[in-house]
């Protein structure tokens, strides 16, 4: 059972309440999700792709991410996740957005990770990837919408842009 911490929707934590992934969040509350885009210093970003078996399987993602178990706050959050989905260990992740989602009762926190990783050593997660490629700026901003998922992710990149 995995548990989260709960928000309001200016991010604060509610004291001494609880969620519980997969049950219903109430009205007012929020859990807390972290996406971070990874830059290698050579200016390419990390795709990941979907394990088949999950909701939108086989598309690429540009961010590692997941909920924040609770106690953990957003950064701890990222940094976890970040090692978990793709075997590198944060050299420097920036705050670069944030997202209330009152549809999905999330609250994304955004982050950009710049690293030097080795970009061979990218580990995958079972149950979560089956695939990954580095793209430069262009090719990331020229995927079609069924290749790349999540709305909150291409409006991501589309700030990348400017």
């Amino acid at each position: 059972m995995e548990i989260w911490d709960a928000y309001n929707s200016r991010m604060e934590k509610i004291e001494n309440k609880k969620l519980i992934r997969g049950e219903k969040i109430e009205d007012g509350l929020f859990h807390l999700v972290c996406e971070i885009l990874v830059k290698h210093i050579d200016g390419t970003y990390l795709l990941m792709q979907r394990d088949l078996r999950k909701s939108f399987g086989g598309t690429w993602e540009a961010t590692a991410g997941g909920s924040a178990l609770a106690g953990e706050n957003a950064l701890q959050c990222a940094v976890r996740e970040l090692r978990e989905e793709t075997g590198i260990v944060a050299s420097e992740l920036t705050e670069v957005g944030c997202i209330v989602d009152d549809k999905m009762r999330s609250i994304y926190v955004e982050y950009l990770c710049v690293t030097d990783w080795n970009k061979d050593s990218i580990t995958l997660q079972e149950g979560e990837t089956i695939a990954y490629k580095w793209v430069n700026r262009d090719q990331l901003l020229s995927m079609c919408d069924d290749e790349l998922i999540t709305y909150r992710v291409q409006k991501f990149i589309d700030e990348l842009k400017h």
